[in-house]
């Protein structure tokens, strides 16, 4: 069995493969920080739920963006659950990824948005744009011959209805629901609508954009916790995936083999 993680600036993301079956996925915040026995705990917890035994794991792969929490979340791995002899790979220093990076700073990019990329790259041969929505928004353009050519990146629904919260006297913090009405007769649902349409309308304007850019129409793929919630009323989204991550883990390290 194969361990694939991401490590996020919200989320920790895991899942277990077992040939191309995922066999079991779950997810840690990456806000409340634990010792290495603890993550061990969670690991070990969620194998017992997914019926697998962490014994059966013959390598790991690790994708992050977040260096502190990457070296406690390896050793906590090293340390409580991985087999003797089973080291951590990290995509991108331990494993390459196998895709040029036509940018100006290869280094600056997120390990998660290559790692995206390699494997909507993989699902779709051809040009393709992610929109990842997680902490952050990002929308990454692969060409046709499979070169990384940058993104965007835009603050993720969640960090936008903090920041309204924090920096307004009466402004409630408000969840991520699609409202009823777009038009909002109390201040908590005049709140969710701007951050929900006004999500929904950044995500296609930009896709709008970059589309004109290329002057192609590429294909478009979604992953990311808010992907399901925004990406159903997008006019260009039209695959969700919500493992994408974890499998573009998975196909690096298939290669390195």
């Amino acid at each position: 069995m194969l361990l694939t993680v991401d490590i996020g600036n919200t989320t920790v993301t895991f899942g277990v493969f077992d040939g191309d079956t995922l066999k079991l996925h779950g997810k840690i915040s990456s806000r409340k920080r634990y010792v290495p026995v603890e993550y061990g705990i969670i690991f070990k917890d969620a194998f017992d739920k997914g019926g697998a035994k962490p014994s059966g794991i013959k390598g790991v792969v690790i994708s992050s963006v977040v260096p502190g929490l990457e070296d406690i979340i390896k050793g906590a791995l090293t340390g409580h659950l991985l087999p003797k002899g089973v080291k951590p790979l990290v995509a991108g220093a331990d494993i390459p990824y196998g895709m040029p990076l036509d940018v100006d700073n290869p280094s600056e990019v997120g390990a998660d948005r290559v790692v995206n990329a390699v494997a909507a790259y993989e699902r779709f041969k051809t040009s393709v744009i992610v929109v990842d929505f997680g902490t952050a928004v990002t929308l990454d353009y692969v060409t046709p011959d499979g070169r990384y050519a940058g993104g965007v990146i835009a603050p993720g629904i969640s960090i936008s209805s903090d920041a309204l919260h924090e920096k307004t006297a009466k402004l409630p913090k408000v969840g991520a629901l699609r409202p009823g009405n777009v038009i909002g007769k109390n201040t908590v649902d005049a709140v969710r609508s701007g951050l929900y349409w006004g999500f929904a309308g950044l995500v296609d304007g930009v896709l709008e954009k970059m589309i004109a850019e290329i002057k192609a129409l590429p294909e478009i793929i979604a992953t990311g916790g808010d992907a399901a919630l925004i990406a159903v009323v997008s006019g260009f989204i039209k695959e969700i995936d919500e493992f994408l991550t974890l499998k573009g883990l998975k196909i690096l390290y298939e290669r390195k083999r």
